[in-house]
């Protein structure tokens, strides 16, 4: 486990004003936790601030809207970059859920407010409040189009929206449990759901019904994706013709993050196990980095890297602090991954 660098602030803000301090620390497993703080000591003549850090830290490249920071004792280093822009308005708590459209114009999130908005990406003004949801919405994702919205709530429901007038033009009913996470199989004839009841369910949009259960754990489904597998892979063969209502969902692997520490994959098709690999800890998320392979993080901090043709052993095992992965993100040739600290 790698030694975890943090600022414990809003640096940007903190660094804009002269004299301006942000704490920082570093903490390895095993090991007291270092603390220290950067300084702005005014500005230079390019109009970069002037940054010192306290004894233990050493501050490398600094921009307009980066800092590098390292600290030798651990051998870390990492460069923090300042937020594009922020928007405090948009809800009044913790966000829980958010995406942004294919075309980049639109946002939606939900919040523990109870609030599912959407909302212009470039300076965050309101356009639509999505009202329909019992209880908390857990999740919620534009379809390619970017003209609709999935979601998902502790009411067990999964409802599509329109992005242009709010309404809500269909709600499937089925799950047992609230939904955790969904999924949208191709451009969004057919979409997968997962529940705290255990199950991953296939869809059909057209004719707002159940196209079949994928999956039934026995624990709740924290997390799903859905992929093209390597055609490598042997996905299974379906025990019976699939409805002519399925689309897309030949070739394809869905993954299942699971409580029970388990990570599944599922042949979308077959409904067929393909895999089944233990962690450390219950499973929140999943994703895939290519056809070849995925990621998966846990409530103990881990994030596994696996091969789906052999999923024995993972290819690495990240792990920068020991709190929950929340969620992950492929990005360029890594990833992103948000924390619960």
């Amino acid at each position: 486990m790698a030694a975890a660098l943090r600022i414990q602030s809003d640096w940007s803000r903190a660094l804009s004003k002269d004299e301006g301090e942000a704490w920082l620390s570093c903490r390895s497993p095993g090991k007291p936790t270092l603390y220290g703080s950067v300084t702005r000591r005014g500005l230079g003549s390019d109009g970069v601030p002037d940054i010192a850090a306290s004894e233990g830290f050493v501050v490398g490249e600094v921009t307009k809207k980066s800092i590098l920071i390292s600290c030798p004792h651990e051998n870390v280093s990492t460069k923090f970059l300042a937020p594009y822009t922020s928007f405090s308005r948009i809800h009044q708590k913790s966000i829980t859920c958010l995406d942004i459209s294919s075309g980049g114009g639109l946002g939606v999130s939900t919040s523990t407010d109870g609030t599912m908005k959407i909302w212009q990406a470039a300076n965050g003004e309101i356009r639509r409040l999505l009202e329909g949801h019992v209880y908390d919405v857990n999740c919620c994702r534009f379809f390619p189009s970017g003209l609709v919205v999935l979601s998902g709530g502790m009411d067990a429901q999964l409802k599509i929206w329109s992005a242009e007038d709010a309404s809500c033009v269909v709600t499937f009913k089925g799950h047992k449990g609230g939904i955790l996470d969904t999924a949208i199989v191709d451009r969004g004839r057919n979409v997968l759901s997962c529940s705290r009841d255990g199950t991953a369910r296939l869809w059909d949009c057209g004719k707002s019904a159940c196209l079949g259960v994928i999956a039934d754990c026995g624990s709740p489904i924290n997390g799903i994706a859905a992929g093209t597998a390597d055609s490598s892979l042997h996905l299974g063969t379906p025990e019976k013709p699939p409805s002519e209502r399925e689309v897309g969902t030949e070739g394809k692997i869905l993954l299942l993050a699971r409580e029970d520490k388990k990570l599944q994959g599922v042949g979308l098709q077959s409904r067929q196990p393909v895999f089944l690999f233990f962690g450390s800890d219950a499973f929140n998320c999943c994703t895939f980095l290519s056809s070849t392979y995925l990621l998966a993080g846990t409530q103990d901090g881990n994030i596994y890297q696996l091969d789906v043709r052999n999923t024995d052993a993972p290819i690495q095992v990240i792990r920068r602090s020991g709190a929950p992965v929340l969620s992950l993100l492929p990005y360029r040739d890594g990833f992103i991954a948000s924390q619960g600290n």
